[in-house]
């Protein structure tokens, strides 16, 4: 078992989770249900990370295991997500990355991926001198499989503190100056968590002794 943190890159766009690879929900302009795969298009998705690359960086991390996904973690500046002017709590501070959105393979939830997912992206960005970094965040019950971002619960324990409220979909913030002096190694981490993975093993057929 090998896992660790690679860049969001076109070329790695096909070690998404299965419908993650063509969603276009926060890369579309026009308004859309607050949901993930409420447009998708995997050509657009593929040049939209091309040019934010050329503009900006890699748009986000990708965590796999033998070069299989176990999720990632989408983000850039707020401008390269034109959806975000349909959000009411308004538009993210210009001083600041949004984290559009992560996604984790379903039998590896609840496992601590996501947190250590987020403290890779908030290292990158660190690392990047980026001061800021902002979230939408889902105030009720968060349904994974379909959320556009994570739950407001998440964010709080990853010590962000509420930009703007709203009752649905508040933008929340974090200063970056206070994580520059981490130095936990997150790939050890990342080898350490518990998950499941793995093609199913397969259960022999019981042994019927025949008749006769």
């Amino acid at each position: 078992m090998a896992r660790r943190f690679r860049p969001l890159t076109p070329e790695r766009l096909g070690d998404l989770p299965p419908g993650c690879d063509g969603c276009t929900f926060w890369e579309s302009a026009r308004k859309l249900e607050p949901k993930c795969g409420a447009a998708c298009d995997e050509g657009f998705t593929r040049e939209w990370m091309i040019q934010v690359a050329d503009a900006w960086g890699d748009c986000g991390l990708v965590a796999v295991e033998d070069g299989e996904p176990l999720g990632f973690v989408k983000y850039a500046p707020a401008r390269f997500f034109p959806q975000v002017q349909w959000f009411a709590a308004g538009r993210p501070s210009d001083d600041a990355v949004l984290i559009a959105c992560m996604h984790i393979r379903s039998e590896a939830r609840q496992k601590g991926l996501g947190k250590v997912l987020y403290q890779a992206a908030l290292r990158d960005l660190v690392s990047r001198g980026e001061k800021a970094v902002e979230a939408y965040a889902i105030a009720g019950p968060v349904d994974y499989a379909v959320a556009p971002t994570v739950g407001v619960d998440f964010l709080l324990r990853m010590g962000f503190t509420v930009a703007r409220p709203h009752p649905e979909l508040p933008l929340l913030r974090l200063e970056l100056k206070s994580l520059a002096v981490w130095t936990e190694n997150l790939e050890a981490v990342l080898e350490s968590l518990r998950i499941p993975l793995g093609a199913p093993q397969r259960v022999p057929a019981p042994y019927i002794k025949p008749r006769g």
